[in-house]
């Protein structure tokens, strides 16, 4: 299935909108990286990169463990 979201940071699910952004301020307080509300133009790339995989690895790790029956 085909996505029409040309690399927008809108939520594929509105409704999850308030659960992703709890959880990017989460994974960046646990990787150190100072994220706050707002503007954050003065982090590197290299530091909103570092959240953003982060948030996707787990996100996958969460999902295999889902569908194995959480036996991991």
């Amino acid at each position: 299935m085909a996505s029409n979201n040309s690399g927008s940071n809108r939520a594929e699910v509105p409704q999850a909108k308030e659960a992703l952004s709890r959880f990017k301020m989460e994974v960046a307080s646990e990787i150190g990286v100072p994220l706050k509300q707002g503007y954050n133009g003065d982090l590197t790339s290299a530091q909103n990169g570092s959240v953003g995989g982060e948030m996707v690895k787990r996100m996958i790790r969460r999902q295999e463990e889902s569908m194995s029956g959480g036996s991991f």
